[in-house]
């Protein structure tokens, strides 16, 4: 069944209600080089509003600051109905070590800033944006605790952390009675599968609504590069174009493109676009509660938006699963094996938890 902007979800085992696609605001401003001005930005945040959406994604460092700025100024006859969510732990001023990483210091410097920027008295939902394997667990846990005891944050989650780390963290903080976390964000998509090992399972079991960014693979599932990107000469992957950015990341790859033809043949039969499909079948999974978009036009974001209404047949499910799949690996496929299934269960059939 199509979905709309508010068709709430629930985030995590949280009652808080959020919209399927969140609309993440890093092309709010310029300073990057490749954003939307503040006329443009605003267009793109009246139309999310007007068709119901109401879950916006920021952090402290996205376009230096201009995009908790304009997120927050445009919000602003809005606040109560929005929920917005940002982030802490990246470096805010080059040369001080203290102005980043998951450490109090850099927590409270951080949330103070944002608060500002954002012209608000509250945070909805504040991540910490990335793991620095330095500062201790409980001085985290403990620090975003903090933070929603003083009433300057409602809900905290975390993103790009080792599964590990997380399922521990949340351990800490129920046996501790300090706030859980709610919410994970972490790359997923077509053509980034790896979150099904652990993190994704992880997430559904602990409760946190898991919350997949880069879901089109830098572009590379929307059908904008072709095999010639792939060989290019290794010099462009340092031209600061996107192009670039993805061959110095591995994203340009013969088998990523491959899964991005079976995506484009899967578009067109349905009668979407590339970008729809990809976006779509990320909201396929149970332990997803919502998926970020970007856009820097409003046509960009209309196409995105596009994405709730695509219905997959079980077939074009089959045909994008088989494409994309990963090995799980161990010791999952080892747990998977019919040995162990006899030495387990004798090889009778035990139904899943509901």
């Amino acid at each position: 069944m199509a979905l709309t902007l508010d068709t709430y979800r629930l985030l995590g085992r949280s009652g808080l209600r959020v919209s399927p696609l969140a609309l993440g605001t890093a092309t709010f401003g310029t300073e990057w080089g490749w954003g939307a001005e503040r006329a443009e930005a605003r267009k793109l945040f009246d139309h999310y509003v007007e068709l119901g959406g109401n879950f916006f994604d920021t952090a402290d460092t996205y376009t230096d600051g201009s995009s908790e700025r304009l997120l927050g100024e445009f919000a602003r006859g809005e606040r109560e109905r929005l929920v917005l969510a940002t982030k802490y732990s990246t470096l805010r001023r080059p040369g001080d070590p203290n102005s980043g990483g998951g450490h109090r210091k850099a927590l409270f410097g951080s949330v103070e800033g944002s608060l500002r920027r954002l012209a608000t008295d509250y945070i909805d939902l504040l991540y910490l944006h990335v793991w620095d394997f330095r500062t201790p667990v409980e001085e985290v846990l403990r620090g975003l605790d903090d933070m929603v005891r003083q009433g300057k944050v409602l809900y905290v989650a975390v993103s790009n952390t080792p599964a590990w780390q997380v399922s521990r963290m949340q351990a800490i903080a129920d046996l501790r009675g300090w706030s859980p976390l709610v919410a994970l964000q972490l790359e997923y998509s077509l053509i980034e599968r790896t979150a099904e090992r652990d993190l994704i399972p992880m997430a559904q079991e602990l409760g946190l609504g898991v919350v997949p960014y880069s879901p089109l693979g830098g572009g590379v599932l929307s059908g904008k590069y072709g095999r010639d990107d792939v060989t290019a000469t290794s010099d462009r992957t340092g031209d600061g174009t996107r192009r670039g950015l993805n061959l110095a990341l591995g994203t340009l790859t013969e088998r990523n493109l491959a899964v991005a033809e079976v995506t484009r043949e899967v578009a067109a039969e349905l009668g979407r676009t590339p970008a729809q499909v990809a976006l779509a079948w990320t909201l396929r999974n149970p332990g997803v509660a919502t998926t970020l978009i970007g856009a820097r036009t409003p046509a960009q974001l209309e196409e995105n938006l596009g994405a709730l209404e695509v219905e997959f047949t079980a077939a074009h499910l089959a045909r994008l699963d088989t494409a994309s799949a990963i090995e799980l690996g161990q010791p999952h496929d080892l747990l998977a094996s019919d040995h162990i299934r006899q030495v387990t269960t004798g090889g009778l059939r035990i139904e899943s938890r509901p």
